[in-house]
């Protein structure tokens, strides 16, 4: 399956950071770049617009100084995330920034990629789009993107309710281009039950959400490191699109999600309480289940890659190696 040549030479483990809204901020970008994981942001974290440059001419320049001080060195490039909506006030000007830096990699999500692939395509970049289904996928093929990344059930933010074992096969099924997995992968032996699964890539969010580097408060990071699976919720009645949140973070404000009119299309009306729907109200995803701590990203992106090479090396079960000999 193929891999485009951005990331080609340029990874120390198959992974793409998941760009996360008000938590993935300059310093993780370039923290997992560095750590040679693929670095993203939304660009709706640069507030206000004009931010938007700014970030992208620090993160330049500081993977540029990090290449520069040791040239052997895996530095993975960095990437940002479009909301193509056409509600987003912010896309059309937004993507004119992306172009006139010429940004190397760029994932679409909640629209129609199209006019990001013809801009981007246009300079030479790469364009990956986030889905959710198999229809989706097929639609996005057809716009022309580089690359299909499989939000399966599971992951934090805005997630399918379909496995990700069906959803990577069922796309895998049509699509034989680059293929990005999510939902609820923590470490290497994941990532190689991804590969397996057909996957090239996998993206991974809230275990990077609870690293030093995340701009993520601390209670929020903590609350990541103490919840079960137990103490999520999955529900369309905060943002309008089903979600995973953490339900520690809803209950605090005495919010009951069972109580709210299904697919909310705002929070203007919710409660009498000042909660701010991802500011206050936090996401995560299945991933929960086995963080345990906040390290930073080095360290932890040391840890995966052991892992990974681990996961490698396992010999098939003895029912397996039984039933080939």
């Amino acid at each position: 399956m193929p891999m485009p040549e951005l990331f080609r030479h340029a990874l120390s483990v198959p992974v793409i950071g998941s760009p996360m809204f008000l938590v993935s901020f300059p310093p993780l970008v370039t923290a997992l770049c560095k750590a040679g994981v693929v670095g993203t942001f939304p660009h709706v974290n640069a507030r206000p617009a004009a931010q938007l440059d700014q970030w992208l001419h620090q993160i330049e320049q500081d993977l540029a100084a990090a290449r520069a001080a040791d040239p052997a060195a895996t530095i993975a490039p960095y990437g940002i995330n479009l909301v193509v909506h056409r509600t987003n006030p912010r896309f059309e000007p937004d993507l004119e920034v992306v172009v006139a830096h010429r940004v190397p990699f760029v994932i679409t999500c909640l629209g129609n990629p199209a006019p990001v692939v013809e801009a981007v395509h246009g300079y030479g970049g790469t364009v990956f789009c986030d889905v959710t289904s198999a229809e989706h996928a097929r639609k996005s093929m057809q716009a022309g993107v580089d690359g299909l990344i499989c939000v399966g059930a599971g992951a934090g933010g805005h997630a399918s309710s379909q496995s990700s074992f069906s959803l990577v096969r069922e796309i895998r099924e049509f699509w034989d281009g680059c293929l990005v997995l999510g939902g609820a992968i923590n470490d290497g032996f994941q990532i190689r039950a991804a590969e397996a699964l057909g996957a090239d890539l996998v993206y991974m969010g809230t275990r990077f959400l609870a690293t030093r580097e995340s701009q993520a408060q601390q209670d929020y990071k903590q609350m990541v490191v103490d919840a079960g699976v137990a103490d999520l919720v999955y529900t369309d009645r905060l943002s309008g699109v089903h979600a995973n949140y953490l339900r520690p973070s809803i209950e605090r404000f005495g919010i009951d999600v069972a109580t709210l009119p299904p697919k909310r299309p705002d929070m203007s009306a919710l409660t009498d309480s000042e909660a701010r729907l991802w500011k206050d109200l936090w996401s995560a995803g299945q991933g929960v289940a086995t963080i345990h701590d906040i390290p930073a990203v080095a360290e932890l992106v040391t840890r995966i890659a052991a892992e990974y090479r681990r996961a490698c090396l396992l010999p098939p079960s003895p029912a397996l190696a039984r039933a080939i000999q």
